[in-house]
């Protein structure tokens, strides 16, 4: 117990102290959202992702992948996570992509348009008509 005590005096004293955790089981992994405080006091967060694992041996371990997030990046951040996020859950599929990709292929080998060669056919604004 006195380690443990030690490390986190040691944390703060580095100036990483934990302000707030936020702890998600989801399934086989646990993610943990930790803000914490840099030595002028200013917040950052770290995402940990947690996995049990079992090793050769038969003994047990955690599997941990850390990733830390500053103040200036959230917006950033978020703005992604949103945005991947949106397109999985309006169904996006592997399937789909592939399809979207192939069709541009085929569409790209298609014969030429009068856009794509540049000729076009000549209007005479005459022949519209008067218009009174």
């Amino acid at each position: 117990m006195e380690e443990e005590t030690g490390k986190i005096n040691d944390e703060v004293k580095a100036g990483r102290e934990e302000i707030y955790t936020k702890v998600v089981r989801a399934g086989k992994r646990t993610y943990f959202f930790d803000v914490k405080a840099t030595r002028s006091d200013d917040f950052y967060l770290t995402i940990t992702e947690s996995k049990k694992r079992v090793g050769k041996e038969g003994k047990i371990f955690y599997e941990k992948h850390k990733i830390f997030l500053y103040k200036e990046d959230f917006e950033k951040f978020t703005e992604g996570l949103k945005e991947v996020v949106n397109y999985i859950n309006d169904g996006k599929s592997r399937k789909d992509s592939v399809q979207k990709v192939e069709a541009k292929e085929v569409d790209a080998e298609a014969e030429p348009t009068e856009l794509s060669t540049g000729k076009f056919t000549s209007v005479n604004f005459e022949d519209l008509g008067n218009v009174e």
